[in-house]
């Protein structure tokens, strides 16, 4: 579904991406790895459109990605939950939410119900603004804003950082029944193994701004969690 190919990126005279390569394969849930620092968010800003590419392609279902603003990858069906969740605070939830709705290709004028069947909270507290809700609650809202979209791929950067255990759980159960159950293809940049190891299908760690191992993840060995991942 989404092929990348010999990105690089630079942030000023810093090299941030070299060479990276990624294919996230359609129907299956791909976690992003490696230590702080590596270029994950990079890449998935990247490939939102939010950061310049210097050399490399993207394809998004045979589309050059490259040549599509950040606006225009939304419409073509990748949803984004970014980092820090990203809500806007002073609105409420339903407001927030309907953000999302001008992106769909069906030109849908209101919130498509499972999102609340998703997220029985966000319509306990359709009415309150967005900056009252915990931040468990808080990801819910970015997660349902994204779904508002109807992506084909849901992109999360740390969909668990700062979040409550029992809601920590929830999103993950979520995460699987969108994979396995609807068939929505995942990427998402995941630090808690545990987490990782229930909701992806594949894994591809980097280091330094370049993938050095991939795979399924039943084959995320000790070797390369100590190699690369522990800190």
């Amino acid at each position: 579904m989404l092929q990348i190919q010999g990105i690089n990126q630079f942030y000023g005279e810093s090299h941030i991406l070299w060479d990276l390569d990624l294919n996230v394969n359609e129907g299956r849930c791909t976690c992003l790895m490696g230590r702080n620092g590596v270029g994950k968010t990079t890449l998935l800003k990247a490939i939102m459109g939010l950061l310049p590419v210097a050399s490399g392609s993207m394809q998004f279902k045979g589309e050059d990605l490259l040549k599509q603003s950040a606006e225009r990858r939304a419409s073509l069906g990748i949803g984004y939950v970014p980092q820090g969740r990203q809500i806007f605070p002073l609105l409420t939830v339903e407001e927030n939410l309907q953000i999302g709705l001008p992106a769909r290709r069906d030109n849908a004028k209101r919130i498509p119900p499972f999102i609340f069947e998703l997220f029985p909270v966000l319509q306990e507290m359709l009415h309150r603004r967005g900056g009252d809700l915990s931040g468990g609650q808080q990801q819910q809202l970015a997660i349902g804003r994204a779904l508002v979209t109807d992506p084909s791929l849901l992109i999360l950067d740390e969909p668990t950082e700062g979040i409550q255990p029992n809601v920590v759980q929830e999103i993950g159960d979520i995460i699987r029944k969108l994979n396995r159950e609807i068939g929505l293809t995942v990427l998402l940049v995941e630090q808690k193994l545990p987490f990782a190891h229930k909701v992806a299908d594949d894994f591809c760690i980097l280091e330094r701004g370049r993938n050095v191992a991939m795979g399924e993840m039943a084959g995320l060995g000790d070797e390369l969690v100590k190699k690369y991942l522990t800190v």
